[in-house]
């Protein structure tokens, strides 16, 4: 399995962008996540979504601004991320966890999203 993140991009605080992950590979039962890595911090988790779409869990940091999706036929995951802040400049990995795996063992490339004040 393989991972492509793309829609990154510089964008004015109060903006929006939307990421995209495509995945090679049959991942339409995995479970599929967004990660960031600010500079000089840790990588931290955004949000993640269960193989059926059906459930989402957001960091609080996010919760209300950002909403992930997934469209299974087309084995991609979103991010769509409205009213940005500066703070949310970071490079953002998608990730993706097979059936039974205790944790995400597909990752991608990573997307720069910079957000100016």
């Amino acid at each position: 399995v393989q991972l492509q993140a793309s829609g990154g991009g510089l964008v004015q605080a109060g903006g929006s962008l939307r990421l995209s992950c495509a995945a090679s590979g049959r991942t339409f039962s995995y479970t599929k996540a967004w990660f960031r890595q600010a500079p000089g911090k840790e990588r931290e988790f955004v949000a993640t979504i269960t193989s059926s779409g059906g459930t989402t869990y957001y960091a609080d940091s996010v919760k209300g601004r950002f909403t992930i999706s997934r469209d299974n036929a087309k084995n991609a995951v979103y991010l769509q991320m409205n009213n940005l802040k500066p703070e949310d400049t970071a490079v953002y990995y998608c990730a993706a966890q097979r059936v039974g795996a205790s944790g995400f063992g597909y990752w991608g490339q990573g997307t720069q999203v910079t957000v100016s004040s």
